[in-house]
């Protein structure tokens, strides 16, 4: 085939120009992988039993997937039709920014933020419009509320920030909400709601019916293990997520994801267990971090963030020479996921060392 042939088949030139999602690198087989906030834990066995009798491959999956959304349906106190399924909450993020935005709309979130929002943007034909983080890498709520106008149809609020883990509390949601157009869609993603421990943090489960333009994203993939299986939902009043449905690839959720996901809610006592012992690591891994000299913020979600600035690819770099695996944003800093215990004493191993080369400014304001 003559490439100069290919060269001329017309594309959008905002898509031909999008770099594809790439996955971080793997570690030699005694290295840890910490790049993608995966939960370091196997499924429980019951969740595993579960998706061996999932086995009818040659059947389409059950796309109504009712078993399951009654199940989250009453554990969030709504109509099953106010819950709604994807193949991960980034594919349900995908189905609303393309339900709400087109050319020539815009759509509002806090950066540095969730890698994937650009590009979903991008792909709807709609512009992104970026709002800098606080100081603390927390999201400036006021900024984003200024950055509303009569182009926006989408804010999206990301609470734990992935990926820098400060929360959105309760009361700094509530004063954005009574500001934000009540058409306007806010998407409150929560990914990673389940590490939380500060009391004073947002709760969608809190949130729902009381606001029409609210929905609520959270996903099976971090806290019960289920990345493998890419599953997540969406909470919100029925018109919204109808929006979302049709823009939805049809039966993307496997019988084998539904089924994994019923079992975990079974023995959700047991995974959140599992979530605490994680969450202890996290702050363990942070207090560590603050007393070599960095500075970290707030961290409530399975990662922690360094302030790396335009260090980030040789500090990634040195991580990945000493056996993990971790997440460079450049020109920001590094994303380290809360993995197995011995990978824990080797993050701090490798950030003691590589603290001392860095400059020492008040909050490592110019790392980042």
């Amino acid at each position: 085939m003559d490439p100069q042939n290919v060269d001329r088949v017309r594309l959008r030139p905002e898509i031909a120009g999008l770099a594809a999602y790439a996955q971080g690198r793997v570690p030699a087989q005694d290295g840890f992988k910490l790049s993608s906030n995966e939960n370091p834990f196997d499924p429980l066995p019951g969740v595993v039993d579960a998706v061996a009798a999932a086995d009818a491959l040659n059947r389409y999956p059950d796309g109504a997937a009712l078993a399951l959304r009654d199940r989250l349906a009453e554990r969030f106190g709504v109509g099953t039709s106010e819950v709604h399924l994807g193949a991960g909450s980034v594919a349900i993020l995908s189905q609303f920014i393309n339900a709400a935005a087109g050319p020539g709309d815009e759509v509002v979130y806090a950066w540095r933020s969730f890698e994937a929002y650009p590009g979903l943007v991008v792909v709807s034909g709609a512009s992104s419009v970026t709002v800098p983080l606080l100081p603390d890498a927390r999201h400036d709520l006021d900024g984003m509320v200024s950055a509303i106008n009569e182009r926006t149809r989408v804010v999206i609020v990301c609470t734990p920030n992935n990926p820098t883990g400060p929360i959105v509390t309760t009361a700094e949601f509530e004063r954005f909400m009574a500001s934000v157009p009540s058409d306007l869609l806010v998407i409150l993603d929560e990914a990673y709601v389940e590490f939380v421990t500060d009391p004073d943090h947002v709760d969608g489960r809190r949130q729902i019916g009381r606001y029409p333009n609210l929905v609520v994203l959270r996903t099976f993939s971090k806290a019960y293990g289920l990345a493998g299986l890419r599953i997540g939902y969406a909470i919100g009043p029925e018109r919204l997520l109808n929006a979302a449905r049709a823009a939805a690839i049809p039966m993307s959720v496997t019988d084998t994801a539904q089924a994994a996901a019923l079992a975990s809610l079974d023995r959700e006592g047991e995974l959140l267990d599992r979530v605490g012992v994680i969450a202890e690591r996290r702050t363990r891994l942070r207090e560590g971090l603050i007393a070599q000299g960095w500075d970290v913020p707030e961290a409530q979600g399975n990662f922690v963030w360094l302030r790396t600035g335009e260090h980030t690819a040789r500090c990634v770099d040195a991580f990945f020479d000493g056996g993990l695996a971790v997440r460079g944003f450049a020109p920001d800093g590094i994303r380290v996921g809360v993995g197995e215990q011995e990978s824990v004493d080797r993050v701090l191993k490798i950030a003691g060392e590589l603290v001392g080369t860095l400059p020492k400014t008040p909050r490592n304001e110019q790392l980042g």
